[in-house]
């Protein structure tokens, strides 16, 4: 299979090829996909383990009155798992004007100012998508942490890979943000961008850390 080197391709383009094809495409020197697009597809992964767990836990007689709780956790699993594939794509697109940027001409004062007002637009565009990443991520920590607490106890190890792989994605969604808002010269807006990926990393790291090591605890009981 061919990956084209195209930063604007549609989000299928790159969620609908077979896993050993994206990471192809991920070691390649090609700009897209990037670490934003692996950390949210990472975050898939994580979501989709939670429903595991839930699917597991639907239908037993010992789970009984966790049910309606469990169907709700789903549900909102399954929304953020199709949230995290079209995101892969989305980070992809907004790479596109931003690597636009770095290549415009800067010979004259005017190349040079015009070259500084896209990029600074671009920067900013390309930091709102691993911060949707990044928010989602959160709200995933916090589905998995359902799923941990009211899931099928033969499925907690799950449960706890999936809280390991939300943090990494939450992690790594992190540090596509800090790396735009390093380069922008509005600072008001990248400390805007910087406090709010702080905030999320301040809370729900060691949200995601509690439910990792939580699960690890019941394990070493059971040895």
């Amino acid at each position: 299979m061919v990956w084209v080197d195209n930063a604007s391709k549609k989000a299928t383009d790159f969620i609908d090829h077979s896993c050993a094809a994206f990471t192809e495409a991920l070691a390649s020197k090609a700009p897209v996909p990037g670490g934003g697009g692996a950390s949210s597809l990472v975050a898939a992964i994580g979501i989709a383990l939670g429903s595991m767990v839930g699917s597991l836990t639907l239908g037993k007689k010992k789970y009984a009155d966790v049910q309606n709780d469990i169907e709700v956790l789903m549900g909102e699993a399954e929304e953020l798992r199709k949230a995290f594939l079209n995101l892969v794509g989305r980070d992809a697109e907004v790479f596109e004007p931003l690597s636009r940027a770095y290549a415009l001409p800067k010979d004259t004062e005017e190349q040079l100012a015009e070259r500084d007002r896209v990029m600074e637009e671009a920067l900013a565009d390309a930091c709102l998508v691993p911060l949707e990443i990044m928010e989602k991520c959160c709200r995933a920590i916090e589905v998995i942490a359902g799923f941990a607490q009211k899931g099928s106890a033969i499925a907690i190890s799950d449960a706890g890979v999936a809280a390991a792989c939300c943090r990494g994605a939450l992690e790594g969604a992190s540090l596509n943000v800090f790396i735009n808002t390093k380069a922008m010269k509005n600072r008001e807006t990248a400390e805007s961008f910087n406090e709010r990926a702080d905030a999320m990393l301040d809370k729900y790291v060691p949200m995601a850390e509690e439910i990792f090591i939580n699960v690890r605890g019941k394990l070493k009981e059971q040895r």
